[in-house]
């Protein structure tokens, strides 16, 4: 497939497009600095811009199957992947491609739900104390659930560094006994949610598994 990745110089955004490589998928980076993605740039294509501005967008879509966010939060930009969200929705249908990965976080809640007593306080203090970082995580998510794309969005808990280790657990609904999962492993997951085609339109929790 070929696949526009969102955030691809980040911390998840840099293991995920190696994993994509791996796997043999074509890759369009999405970057504001090409730099930045070090000794992968002459393997992908490259789009220098803003994944907020719609000319980018567009040509980072071109030829596209996909999309896969690794964006993160920015106190900078706390509104970052609500205006996202509204540059793909308004983007991807015109170009032809309706799947969409990405990562929000395992504050926020979705219907359907089964969080335990440990993860609704977690959530509830994540919300209170966030800030407009966290506030724009729903926010995205309506947006998603609004349209018509075939959307993904992971829901992972704290994000640490170290190599993969291969051991995660998934759910639409209940949240891991972890409060931690690798980058790494969170790479891998996003990978393999786009070519199993797991969880459309659904907001899955991943965490390490214990």
């Amino acid at each position: 497939m070929n696949i526009t990745v969102l955030g691809a110089t980040g911390r998840t955004g840099s293991p995920l497009v190696e994993e994509l490589l791996r796997r043999g998928h074509t890759v369009t980076a999405l970057v504001r600095d090409p730099a930045k993605l070090g000794p992968v740039v002459d393997r992908v294509r490259v789009v220098v811009g803003d994944s907020t501005d719609p000319r980018a967008v567009d040509d980072a879509l071109h030829g596209a199957d996909a999309v896969v966010s690794a964006l993160g939060p920015t106190s900078k930009e706390p509104d970052l992947h609500t205006r996202t969200a509204q540059a793909l929705i308004g983007a991807m249908p015109a170009a032809g491609v309706t799947r969409f990965v990405g990562v929000s976080g395992a504050g926020i809640d979705v219907p359907g739900d089964r969080k335990g007593t440990r993860d609704k306080i977690i959530s509830t203090l994540i919300q209170r104390l966030g800030g407009a970082v966290v506030a724009d995580k729903p926010r995205e998510y309506s947006a998603f659930a609004a349209s018509d794309l075939d959307w993904t969005l992971v829901r992972p808990p704290r994000l640490i560094d170290g190599p993969a280790t291969g051991r995660i657990t998934h759910d639409a609904h209940a949240p891991g006994r972890a409060t931690t999962i690798r980058r790494a492993d969170l790479s891998v997951f996003l990978a393999d949610v786009l070519d199993q085609h797991l969880y459309p339109r659904q907001a899955p929790f991943v965490s390490a598994a214990k």
